[in-house]
C-alpha cells in the first residue's frame, strides 16, 4: 500500500511544513557546491509547497561531523545555491533547534522557505533521541519527508519526527519507493541488471534478490575477480576478496543456477602493471591475468557482449562501475555501458553513487528514465527490506 504523500496533505497555506531533504552535496575549500543534484532533486516538493503557501523550513545533514559544529560541513553555501536555484530568497538559520531555528521560523512568511544548519551538529540525530525529534517536530506543524537518500536510517529527522507530527511523502520520496519496487514486483521483461562495484559481500543480498526476478545479471569491476577466483581462474594481482568473499561469490552463482538467471563475467579485460593511468596495459582473458597485472577493466569481447544483452531488454538496472573509470584509460567499459542503457528503448534505472557519477559524468543521465538519489537506500529497498524513514509515514487509508 502507498504512503501518504503531497496529495493527501491538504491546505497548507499558512502552516509551517517540515521538510527533510537530502542536500548532503560536496562543497570545496572556497564554499562552492561543486555537484548541485541533490539541491535539484529537492526542488520539485519544495517548489510544490511554496507554490501551496506553506511556510517551509528545510533540515538535512552534510557530511560526517560527528556530532560537532564543523565549519566546512556547515549548509550556508547550499542555502546560497538553492535560493539560486528557486529563484527566490532562502533564509539560513545557523542551528536546526533551539532559540536560533526558532526565530527563523517565527519570522517566515507564506510561501518563505528556511534552511536550518546541519542536524549532525547534533549528536542527538543520529542516535534518534526522543527530546531532540521533539524539538525538531516543535518547528512545524506537519512533516514531509523528501530524503530518500537517508531512508534507510532510523535517525531522529527521518523516523522519530514522523512519530510526532503529520507526516507525509515528498515527490522525490514518492518517486524513489514507487520505481525501485516496480523492478522488484512488476518487471517488464527482459530484466537486465548490471552490477559493479568493489566487494561482492556489500551486494550479495541484492544479488540473492536480483537473480529471483531478473533475466541477466552482468557482473564488472573488481567484484568479479572475486566470482572468477572462486571458480578457479587466476587474477594475478587484481583486487578480489578473500576465501569468505569467494563463497559468497558461489552462493550467488548457484542461486543463479536455481533460479534460471544468465549470471555473465567478464570474458576478457584490461589489466594493467599498476594502478596508474601511466601504467603499461595489455587485454588478457578474465581468468588468466598474469601474475604482478591486475584487471582494472572489463575488456573489449565483454563491452560487445554486456551492451548487446542491455539494448535488447526491457528494463534495465544499473548499480555499479564496470571499472577504474575515474582513470581515463579504464573507463571505457563504463562509458559503453552508460551508452547502452541511454539507448536502450525499456525502463531504465540507474543507482548507487559510482554509477550515478559516471552517467553524469558521460553526459547520459537526462536519457535514463531514473537516477536514484539513494545508494545505500536503494541497496536495501532492492534487497526487499523495510526502511525506517518509509515505514514510519503512514499508509494511504
Amino acid at each position: 500500500m502507498a504512503r501518504r504523500g503531497l496529495a493527501q496533505i491538504g491546505d497548507v497555506r499558512g502552516r509551517r511544513v517540515l521538510v527533510r531533504v537530502d542536500l548532503n552535496v560536496p562543497i570545496d575549500e572556497h564554499g562552492t557546491v561543486g555537484d548541485d543534484t541533490r539541491i535539484r532533486a529537492a526542488l520539485p516538493t519544495v517548489e510544490r509547497l511554496r507554490g501551496a503557501g506553506a511556510r517551509v523550513i528545510l533540515i538535512s545533514h552534510l557530511g560526517r561531523p560527528k556530532g560537532e559544529r564543523v565549519s566546512r560541513y556547515s549548509l550556508a553555501p547550499v542555502a546560497a545555491r538553492l535560493a539560486d536555484l528557486l529563484g527566490a530568497p532562502v533564509a539560513f538559520a545557523d542551528d536546526c533547534v533551539g532559540p536560533a531555528a526558532e526565530t527563523a521560523v517565527a519570522a517566515l512568511g507564506d510561501g518563505d522557505v528556511l534552511l536550518l544548519e546541519n542536524l549532525r551538529f547534533h549528536a542527538a540525530e543520529e542516535a534518534n533521541d526522543p527530546v531532540f525529534a521533539t524539538q525538531l517536530a516543535a518547528l512545524a506543524e506537519v512533516y514531509v519527508n523528501d530524503a530518500f537518500g537517508a531512508a534507510h536510517r532510523a535517525h531522529a529527522s527521518t523516523e522519530g519526527v514522523a512519530r510526532l507530527l503529520p507526516a507525509h511523502a515528498g515527490l522525490l520520496m514518492e518517486r524513489e519507493v514507487s520505481v525501485l519496487t516496480s523492478l522488484l514486483e512488476a518487471p517488464e521483461h527482459p530484466f537486465v541488471a548490471i552490477v559493479g562495484g568493489v566487494k561482492v559481500a556489500d551486494k550479495i543480498a541484492v544479488l540473492e534478490r536480483l537473480v529471483e526476478v531478473a533475466d541477466t545479471v552482468l557482473i564488472g569491476g573488481a567484484m568479479a575477480f572475486t566470482f572468477v577466483i572462486a571458480e578457479g581462474g587466476h587474477v594475478g594481482a587484481s583486487l578480489h576478496e578473500d576465501a569468505a568473499g569467494q563463497a559468497i561469490a558461489l552462493r550467488a552463482r548457484a542461486k543463479a543456477l536455481e533460479t534460471g538467471c544468465e549470471l555473465l563475467l567478464p570474458l576478457d579485460v584490461v589489466a594493467a602493471d599498476a594502478f596508474s593511468a601511466e601504467a603499461a596495459t595489455q587485454i588478457t582473458a578474465a581468468d588468466a591475468v598474469p601474475d604482478a597485472w591486475m584487471g582494472l577493466d572489463v575488456g573489449p569481447a565483454t563491452v560487445a557482449l554486456y551492451t548487446e544483452r542491455i539494448r535488447a531488454a526491457r528494463t534495465v538496472l544499473w548499480n555499479g562501475p564496470m571499472g577504474a573509470f575515474e582513470l581515463a584509460p579504464f573507463a571505457e567499459a563504463t562509458r559503453a555501458v552508460a551508452q547502452a542503457v541511454a539507448e536502450c528503448g525499456g525502463t531504465t534505472v540507474v543507482g548507487g553513487g559510482d554509477s550515478v557519477a559516471a552517467i553524469t559524468q558521460f553526459g547520459f543521465a537526462d536519457r535514463v528514465t531514473h537516477v536514484s538519489t539513494g545508494g545505500g537506500a536503494s541497496l536495501e529497498l532492492l534487497e526487499g527490506r523495510v526502511l525506517p524513514g518509509v515505514a514510519a509515514i503512514p499508509e494511504v487509508q
